[in-house]
């Protein structure tokens, strides 16, 4: 406002000025006015500057007026502000109580069930276990009494046709007598077979030697030509031409499967299947491992055997979804767990028996041919000699017709006279000829 005034009195004294130079009496009219536009320029400038100042004591005393309202209000504000927070500090501080003791409840709660879901899963697992050693008993009695009645069947079968034909000929006594001392053997290895523990190869070798003669396996086998890999165990199988080996290996991942037990035993879900994947995989490596390493035909058979040393990892394996199942279509591996691969050992037991028994069945009708040819020719010979035999008896008949012709023709002699004889002789041997002929 005052910046305009100031340039209101510019322009009157720019004003002024003109008039002056111009001169005349309009000047003085002019100054006249202009006085009364100054000193009225300077009223107002001095009406403005007491509206200021009353304008700066009014902001003023607003001011004060406000600052200490304001001050108040915050005082009351702070206050009020401290009553809340000391009020929600007691609230949370009661509330942060009853929170401890609900937390407190709820850790003892779930502990209460985990204990409780624990003992229930070690109770199942201990009747699984019970379950599935009651079945694996179970099978290994069904197979072991299939294999036996199979095999007294068809050795008496055998026993049957070999002793009929051994009753006709009279020959083969020896080797049925050796027949008879294998089937022996066999029954004994059937029934007396012990389950003994251990771990991996030596449990697997003590099966091996229960189970099989010492020449039907071999330890530490090299069954591949072109590398230096030994296999633990490998059992010979009879071939056309050659043996064919079948791979044996033992494999326990100890630590995975331990770690699965602990899980187990405190039931924490995910370390039971993080474990029980870790088992997975090394079930996986190691059956590649095998295939890579030992199957290899013709030199061995187009699969191998992994075998696991007990019962519990067995379970854990078969378990598994699609496992081993895949393992033998990829892997070319079976596995294995004590009771399975005793029942493998004693087929394969059986198989040699049979295949023993077949060998020797072969032998005895070899001989049994060779004895129906020398039968077939000491027929012919027989029937030669019948019809000798039948010529020799017309000859001896013929010989006694002309012995008792010459008899008769004697007695004639005798009765006659001598002067009769020559003329009568030879008409009565022509006819005791024809009597004879006619008896």
């Amino acid at each position: 406002m005052i910046e305009w005034v100031e340039i209101a009195l510019l322009v009157v004294l720019i004003v002024l000025a003109l008039l002056r130079l111009r001169g005349g009496s309009g000047y003085a009219a002019a100054t006249e006015r202009l006085v009364r536009i100054e000193a009225a320029g300077m009223r107002a400038e001095q009406a403005q500057r007491e509206d200021l100042r009353a304008l700066r004591e009014e902001l003023q005393r607003g001011g004060r007026e406000t600052s200490q309202a304001l001050r108040e209000e915050l005082t009351a504000l702070g206050q009020t502000v401290k009553d809340r927070l000391e009020t929600v500090g007691a609230e949370l501080a009661r509330r942060g109580e009853a929170d401890e003791r609900r937390q407190e409840a709820l850790r003892k709660s779930v502990d209460e069930r985990l204990e409780a879901v624990r003992l229930v899963v070690e109770q199942r697992l201990e009747a699984l276990n019970v379950n599935n050693a009651a079945k694996l008993e179970e099978m290994r009695a069904t197979v072991d009494e299939k294999l036996h009645a199979t095999l007294e069947a068809r050795l008496t079968a055998s026993f049957g046709l070999v002793s009929e034909r051994l009753e006709k000929v009279q020959v083969g006594l020896g080797e049925m007598q050796s027949l008879a001392t294998g089937v022996g053997d066999l029954k004994r290895v059937l029934t007396n077979v012990k389950s003994r523990g251990g771990w991996a190869e030596i449990q697997l070798g003590w099966l091996l030697e229960q189970t099989l003669a010492p020449e039907q396996y071999k330890a530490n086998v090299r069954v591949r030509p072109d590398t230096n890999e030994l296999v633990e165990f490998a059992i010979c199988l009879p071939g056309d031409e050659e043996s064919v080996w079948l791979p044996i290996d033992a494999k326990f991942p100890k630590e995975d499967y331990e770690r699965l037990l602990e899980a187990y035993e405190t039931a924490d879900p995910d370390a039971i299947e993080r474990h029980g994947k870790a088992i997975e995989r090394a079930i996986r490596d190691e059956a590649k491992k095998i295939s890579d390493k030992y199957v290899c035909p013709p030199h061995t058979t187009n699969f191998a055997i992994m075998y696991l040393p007990t019962e519990g990892l067995f379970a854990e394996v078969i378990r598994r979804p699609g496992l081993v199942d895949d393992i033998q279509t990829r892997c070319r591996v079976t596995i294995a767990g004590p009771t399975t691969f005793t029942a493998l050992l004693n087929s394969l037991q059986m198989g040699f028996r049979t295949l023993a028994i077949q060998q020797r069945s072969g032998e005895v009708w070899k001989i049994l041919g060779a004895t129906k040819s020398e039968f077939e020719k000491f027929s012919t010979l027989w029937e030669k000699l019948g019809k000798q035999l039948s010529t020799a008896q017309n000859t001896v008949e013929e010989v006694g017709r002309k012995s008792r012709t010459i008899s008769r023709a004697l007695k004639n002699v005798e009765s006659e006279p001598g002067g009769a004889l020559g003329a009568d002789t030879a008409p009565l041997l022509a006819l005791d000829d024809e009597r004879d002929a006619a008896e």
